[in-house]
């Protein structure tokens, strides 16, 4: 199955992936449910006893039934909290259904269970190995819809091929996105948000890196996007794993094949990161002064476990429940320790919000984003949505505009009707906009493209 996991809680709340495919892999025991797992007898029976657990919202329990690989990578807590960020879409669940199995993939059997809520319905789509564990969770809220080609994309004036970059085990593959002609032309290195994403930052039947990437080089843009390494290799990350291991060897070993390739300005190479691949594009560029310039769109400067808490109780107001006030109520401890001063290594990550290590919140605590741009002398372009709750103007375009506003080589706009995936919209955003398919707005990929054709 595909996987799509997302290890920060970030990448359940700020990035619309986690509501609607978690390929993911206890806190206390099984229970009952546990102990008779082994008395039952085909996935059938164990696809039963998962769908009683979503209905009783035992989080705990359901994470205990996933393959080890997977269940490491995404608490109870998070799984709690992407559950009633769904039902919060949907208007709150009603009934979950009895699960229907297929063949799958190899030895594995495909399940699938419907769940009505009060104003639509989605499937829970997992996959039991011989094992008798779980092989992954996915939430289908579109029937299996698939990407479609943008209307502004024109595959006659790019070509696509496929790179791999970095060395060793944590390698990763990726495709680069070349205009027709000699070039040279300007580039960007695409940077996707918090999470195990793809190189397209797939998100149910969308894929808004990919959007970008084929918008851009219709555009003569050259466009190198990678699958990120909590994605390529989930089972492969030390436990002192940070966000600067997610993403700068990869990103710079891209700047670098991209300054290579002959069709390539070597001197006009960009970095282009979503949501917290905008957070961290200063640090990237900071390591590479050769970094011609940086997109940000819908990059959040707020403390990501603050923002965390505040984008959990927008989504418990949308579906208030027990289940969203519990999942709210454990994050604000886990916050509450990432924000201690004396927060140390040592602390076990089940502490910590979505089990992510100490090593990771203490790392992105130091970091500042906006004060590392501060200190960059290379142009921006900030864009940020008028309709996102995740990324908000409010509490994070400010921190741009404050820092960066009266620098005549910073442009900062806001698209109003821009969600966070920065696909048009209208009326209260909830997670529900992000499962219907849609493209990046052709106004963004256009503003982009003009931006990077003037550097």
């Amino acid at each position: 199955m595909h996987r799509a996991a997302h290890p920060t809680l970030l990448g359940h709340l700020q990035n619309p992936a986690a509501h609607q495919q978690i390929d993911v892999p206890v806190d206390g025991g099984f229970g009952g449910f546990w102990d008779a797992r082994a008395e039952l007898s085909g996935g059938q029976q164990l696809a039963r006893g998962f769908a009683a657990l979503l209905r009783a919202e035992r989080f705990g329990e359901i994470v205990a039934l996933f393959a080890p690989p997977l269940r490491a990578a995404v608490s109870a807590e998070a799984l709690r909290l992407a559950w009633a960020a769904e039902a919060a879409g949907e208007g709150g669940v009603k009934v979950v259904e009895e699960p229907v199995a297929e063949a799958g993939e190899g030895d594995l059997v495909r399940l699938r269970i419907p769940v009505t809520c009060a104003h639509g319905s989605f499937t829970v789509v997992t996959s039991v190995g011989d094992d008798g564990l779980l092989h992954g969770l996915r939430l289908d809220l579109h029937g299996g819809a698939e990407w479609q080609s943008p209307h502004y994309a024109d595959a006659d004036r790019f070509t696509e091929r496929d790179v791999l970059l970095g060395t060793g085990p944590l390698a990763v593959p990726g495709t680069l996105s070349m205009p027709a002609g000699p070039g040279p032309w300007p580039a960007v290195v695409l940077l996707s948000g918090g999470g195990a994403f793809d190189r397209d930052e797939s998100s149910g039947p969308n894929k808004p890196l990919k959007d970008l990437a084929w918008g851009l080089a219709s555009r003569r843009v050259a466009v190198l996007r990678f699958d990120k390494v909590t994605f390529a290799h989930p089972d492969r990350l030390p436990s002192d794993f940070t966000m600067a291991d997610e993403y700068l060897p990869h990103a710079l070993a891209a700047v670098r094949l991209l300054r290579q390739q002959p069709e390539v300005a070597a001197d006009r190479i960009h970095l282009l990161g979503h949501s917290m691949g905008g957070k961290v594009a200063p640090r990237i560029a900071a390591a590479d002064p050769s970094i011609a310039g940086l997109v940000l769109l819908a990059a959040d400067t707020q403390p990501m476990h603050e923002a965390a808490v505040r984008v959990a109780r927008y989504l418990a107001e949308l579906a208030p429940g027990p289940s969203a006030d519990e999942a709210v109520s454990a994050l604000i401890q886990q916050a509450a320790s990432v924000a201690d001063p004396e927060l140390s290594p040592d602390m076990p990550s089940k502490q910590l919000p979505l089990g992510f290590p100490a090593a990771y919140w203490l790392d992105l605590r130091a970091y500042d984003p906006v004060a590392t741009a501060a200190q960059l002398g290379c142009p921006m372009l900030i864009l940020q949505g008028g309709r996102d709750y995740q990324v908000t103007i409010a509490d994070d375009l400010t921190g741009w505009q404050r820092a960066l506003a009266h620098r005549p080589e910073v442009t900062i706009r806001i698209h109003e009707d821009a969600n966070h995936l920065f696909f048009t919209g209208s009326g209260q955003p909830t997670p529900a906009e992000y499962a219907r398919p849609g493209h990046v707005d052709s106004a963004v990929v256009d503003e982009i493209a003009t931006w990077l054709a003037r550097r």
